[in-house]
């Protein structure tokens, strides 16, 4: 995702400083663009192609809506709560009646790009990076966000005896979990803005950022080969489990401390072919953060009772409980921060500039909003071409 060249001083700002989630190709010779991407944190594991109908429930209606079948993709991980807890709670279930689900569990943002397009799932869960990615290499034709799911769950975590405070970063070896996925570009945006420089692609310079899957970086931490660490939860919540301190929220930074991890996206065609049930579904995201937000706790058990069946271990309580406090489940996708996270790769030099002019169509979830006696929620000038 990485031009061979050092990141530019960039002002800091409140925002400043993020693009988030997800993996990016990082090989020379590929374009920027297409190397924004994975919302996976990292993970290389294949994508788990289960394809099972999810749990059945009481239908709101018995009558089937415009398609048999809706193919909902989406990942083991807490920031990807709404899917999971939903889904688990027959709430999806209920909105779309008659017709039934299947899923796909993936670990990759571009695999989940990849499936949308090849029509193998219709709606999906992923992180703004592939989204823009996605978006922008099929120049608009692709997909629409249509939804927002969770803000936050990000932190600079960092060894006490080596870090001790945000003004000892200077030749110390930060892990992001792949070169150009979110994090990576925040941390990097972040360094720049306290004047530090660092070469995007190699990581090297001032401080060192060193890219990590994250499921090797509790190990590099344990041996020494890491000082700190910018990365999702619950990575982070693992660290500190292991003795690292939490240096800085990302959401801290943040204006209103929001900014979108996970959006919904769908298939432009299946959008166009199936509106009932694109809006079954959001009525079905709707109706789950909110459950999320009246039953917390046993939201959290739900959500580690899926990751345990998707992924085969839950979570343990000392980096459950932190990592689910820290994510904001929410229906609004925060557009603004969306252009915001565009902006900060494009400044890193990770990024072309990209048109996300079209990116979202927010109509039916506003509908469903209303009915709900919500506010609208804005999509920052980005939704119509």
């Amino acid at each position: 995702m990485a031009p061979n060249q050092a990141l530019p001083h960039t002002p800091a700002h409140p925002g400043a400083g993020r693009i988030r989630r997800s993996a990016a190709a990082a090989v020379a010779g590929l374009t920027a663009v297409a190397l924004l991407s994975a919302c996976g944190y990292g993970s290389k594991d294949d994508d788990k192609k289960s394809n099972t109908a999810a749990p059945a429930a009481d239908s709101a209606s018995s009558a089937k809506l415009s398609a048999d079948t809706v193919k909902i993709g989406y990942f083991a991980n807490l920031t990807h709560g709404t899917p999971l807890v939903g889904l688990q709670e027959g709430i999806f279930q209920k909105e779309l009646g008659a017709t039934q689900i299947k899923t796909q569990v993936f670990n990759a943002g571009p695999a989940e790009i990849e499936a949308l397009n090849a029509g193998s799932i219709d709606i999906g869960w992923i992180g703004p990076s592939p989204a823009i990615n996605g978006y922008t290499k099929s120049d608009g034709k692709s997909l629409k966000i249509v939804g927002g799911s969770a803000s936050g769950g990000v932190k600079l975590v960092a060894n006490p005896d080596k870090v001790a405070s945000l003004d000892d970063l200077k030749g110390k070896k930060i892990a992001t979990p792949q070169l150009g996925n979110t994090q990576d570009v925040a941390l990097l945006n972040y360094l720049a803005g306290k004047g530090f420089k660092v070469d995007a692609q190699s990581g090297a310079g001032d401080v060192s950022v060193v890219r990590s899957d994250n499921k090797v970086t509790p190990d590099a931490y344990k041996q020494g080969s890491i000082d700190a660490a910018w990365v999702p939860e619950p990575t982070a919540s693992k660290l500190v489990t292991l003795g690292a301190k939490v240096l800085l929220n990302e959401k801290d930074i943040w204006p209103d401390k929001k900014f979108v991890i996970t959006n919904i996206i769908v298939s432009q065609k299946f959008l166009a072919e199936h509106p009932d049930v694109v809006e079954a579904v959001l009525r079905g995201s709707v109706s789950t953060n909110a459950y999320i937000k009246a039953n917390p706790d046993k939201a959290k058990a739900t959500a580690n009772e899926a990751i345990k069946k998707e992924a085969g271990n839950a979570l343990d309580a000392a980096i459950l409980d932190p990592a689910w406090a820290d994510i904001d489940f929410l229906d609004d996708p925060l557009a603004s921060t969306l252009q915001t996270e565009a902006d900060n790769a494009v400044t890193a030099g990770l990024l072309k500039k990209p048109n996300l002019n079209g990116i979202y169509d927010l109509t039916l979830l506003n509908k469903v909003l209303k009915e709900k006696g919500q506010s609208p929620v804005a999509d920052a000038g980005l939704g119509a071409k």
